[in-house]
């Protein structure tokens, strides 16, 4: 069980009580703060690819992994009618008092509900964990999606990541894709549990999507090796 210590933050600030940020690291790379003033973001201090995504939304939305519910309360105002997820009970409770009308603590494979869009931003391929996983999400995400309905999720080809100074890779051939990252956080000096965080380069996305029947196109390139895909 995971402490919520993401949670946590967003409650503190939420409430006024914004002392410090998140630190996260991952087992390639060393302790990075994740400022919490960004994780209550409107839409103009949101990146291209989360902007491009909120525009291409249409009908009943799904908004997985919601946070603090920026994208949700966006949408809202637009007059979409917006359900919203995650499996941190403080990220459910600060979504809620920032006035997302629907947010639910709920893991995304239990959802039952069917939708014209679902979202999956932040590097939205994180929630599936591992490779080994994905089909069974992307399965789950097919079985939620009204006719004609998308997915729109973004992530990132980080073998970047693994590049020398020449441009060559250094692998270690033991360990398996690329993507697949061991992902901590700690926030006023509490650890959290560790947890496995994916980052799914297109082509390999595209090939998962191909092999439980969805199409997968990409929509735009952002600026860092990352990208948006639109599934269906």
């Amino acid at each position: 069980m995971t402490k919520d210590l993401f949670g946590k933050a967003l409650l503190d600030y939420q409430n006024g009580n914004y002392s410090e940020d998140i630190i996260t690291s991952t087992h390639i790379s060393d302790a990075d703060p994740l400022p919490l003033p960004y994780l209550f973001r409107d839409y103009s201090e949101m990146p291209t690819l989360e902007q491009k995504a909120l525009q291409l939304s249409k009908g009943n939305i799904l908004d997985v992994g919601c946070g603090s519910g920026s994208h949700s309360l966006w949408l809202q105002e637009k007059g979409f009618h917006v359900k919203a997820i995650d499996s941190s009970e403080g990220a459910i409770k600060v979504a809620k008092k920032r006035g997302v009308l629907n947010a639910e603590l709920k893991p995304l494979l239990q959802e039952t509900q069917t939708f014209d869009t679902i979202l999956l931003l932040m590097n939205g391929t994180g929630i599936f964990q591992e490779l080994t996983h994905v089909s069974r999400y992307l399965k789950h995400l097919k079985s939620l999606l009204n006719p004609n309905g998308q997915i729109l999720i973004d992530s990132s080809d980080i073998s970047y990541m693994y590049k020398d100074e020449d441009g060559g890779l250094w692998l270690d051939l033991n360990q398996g894709y690329l993507g697949e990252l061991d992902y901590f956080l700690s926030y006023k000096g509490e650890k959290e549990t560790p947890m496995k965080w994916l980052y799914l380069d297109f082509e390999t996305l595209k090939t998962a999507c191909i092999t439980v029947g969805l199409k997968c196109e990409k929509v735009k390139d952002g600026e860092h090796f990352d990208y948006l895909a639109r599934i269906f």
